[in-house]
């Protein structure tokens, strides 16, 4: 049973395309707007509780009232495989401040491991929303939210497509304020750590060097 801080999307937009994601056929021009797809709407299911305030607004017809955000967002995509995550969600909101984190994965202790970080000195958005498309081990994205709480950030959501179970037991058991939305939960990791039966390398598959 999956904790409760746990969404995951049974939309079946996201499930059609996560059929093709998976394939091993598919080629990175291909996988990458799959990945972009598939963010725009899991990021639209992590955003529906953003703060608003009402507003007036004079349409062609009269008054309509209407409602804004008050709430500023940041994107923080893990490098390299979130960065293919952020441009639909940017579009999508195109105020989100965008602040890079690095960390890659060591293959032989499976441990994160930051080799970049360029957040401000104090946070300037109340939302932040991690975007890495897979949750395996859960050591970088519990070193991601480490960061950002160290940073200063209130509110902290996750934002993945597949997951495995140790990833996002860990994660909840780090940090069970986190919200976790994910396309899918797979049945384990392997002995080397990757999503069984997951996709392959995200990154190697985004950018064609697998």
């Amino acid at each position: 049973m999956l904790p409760d801080n746990v969404r995951v999307s049974g939309h079946p937009l996201i499930q059609h395309k996560l059929s093709r994601l998976r394939d091993k056929r598919t080629e990175p021009k291909k996988f990458r707007e799959l990945i972009r797809e598939i963010s725009i709407l899991l990021a639209y299911e992590a955003t529906s509780d953003l703060g608003l305030s009402p507003v007036a607004v004079e349409t062609p017809m009269g008054s309509a009232q209407c409602a804004e955000l008050t709430e500023t967002v940041g994107l923080i995509p893990v490098l390299r495989a979130g960065l293919g995550m952020v441009e639909g969600i940017w579009e999508m909101m195109p105020g989100a401040e965008v602040w890079h984190i690095g960390l890659f994965r060591d293959e032989r202790t499976l441990r994160p491991v930051q080799y970049y970080n360029k957040l401000p000195v104090a946070p300037t958005v109340q939302v932040c929303l991690i975007l890495d498309p897979m949750l395996a081990t859960g050591g970088t994205a519990v070193a991601t939210v480490d960061v950002l709480k160290k940073w200063g950030a209130q509110r902290i959501k996750y934002v993945g497509i597949i997951g495995a179970p140790e990833g996002v037991g860990r994660l909840h058991d780090a940090h069970p304020d986190v919200p976790i939305y994910l396309a899918v939960v797979d049945e384990r990791l392997n002995e080397i750590g990757y999503i069984v039966p997951g996709l392959g390398d995200a990154g190697d598959r985004q950018f064609g060097t697998a």
